[in-house]
């Protein structure tokens, strides 16, 4: 499918191709992991450290650990413009290419807003998949402004952003034991699993496998957005070295 002389490319075939050339190791704390991209103001950077702080010790993000790109600096082929900070968090997609790198044939199936009911995780409330548009849902949603995890984080009830995957049954074990080393990198989104052949948060999940729902990385950005701060967020944004990342409390 092209358009404008430019093919189209559905979220599911970015995801496929990031997975693929996700390198991270969570034994070794080394690799490439995806990144998820915010714009914001320079003069809003406290502000906005002092939010994803929030956000991240509450633990509605993947990982504990930022990427700041100041004015001038480049990222792949993006250079941050006068004016403007650079914010990235890891993407939880990341989670799918540890998975597939230790030989589980995950599929990343679609993106949603989780309701939240006193600190426990009811159902998936408005989803999109991954196959079905060219932007990442959780960007779709987030613009919606149909979240409300700054009242989760105050009241442990509202909306929040997570995603959901796909992997079979059989690998069960692979599955725990990879999440197992991922926690102990610091990667502690990871929001229910669930059992084989049972809907995960009102989802309906393919016959032999089970469901695996990870925190959006970009909850942070969420937030922020509901405080009435300009943010421009792209998700999935590229692909970064983890050892360029920083935690949240070496920086605010």
């Amino acid at each position: 499918m092209q358009k404008n002389g430019y093919r189209i490319q559905f979220t599911s075939s970015k995801i496929k191709d990031l997975m693929y050339k996700t390198t991270f190791d969570p034994k070794k704390m080394d690799g490439d992991i995806i990144l998820n991209l915010s714009l914001i103001d320079k003069k809003d950077l406290d502000d906005v450290l002092g939010i994803f702080k929030m956000v991240i010790s509450s633990g509605l993000s993947v990982t504990p650990y930022v990427k700041i790109v100041s004015e001038g600096e480049s990222l792949g082929d993006l250079t941050i413009e006068k004016g403007k900070v650079g914010i990235g968090t890891v993407c939880s997609i990341t989670i799918d290419g540890v998975l597939l790198k230790a030989g589980i044939p995950v599929n990343p199936k679609l993106g949603g807003v989780v309701q939240i009911r006193n600190g426990i995780p009811v159902r998936f409330t408005d989803v999109l998949t991954y196959v079905s548009t060219t932007v990442d849902p959780l960007e779709i949603l987030m613009s919606q402004g149909i979240t409300s995890v700054s009242e989760m984080l105050r009241t442990g009830s509202g909306k929040i952003l997570a995603n959901l995957r796909e992997a079979p049954m059989v690998a069960r074990d692979e599955i725990e034991s990879c999440l197992s080393d991922l926690l102990d990198a610091g990667f502690s989104g990871i929001l229910e699993v669930g059992e084989p052949n049972t809907r995960v948060l009102d989802v309906p999940i393919e016959r032999d496998h089970l469901g695996i729902v990870v925190i959006g990385g970009t909850n942070p950005m969420a937030v922020v957005q509901e405080y009435g701060i300009s943010i421009e967020t792209s998700a999935m944004s590229q692909l970064v070295p983890f050892k360029e990342m920083s935690r949240i409390e070496d920086l605010v």
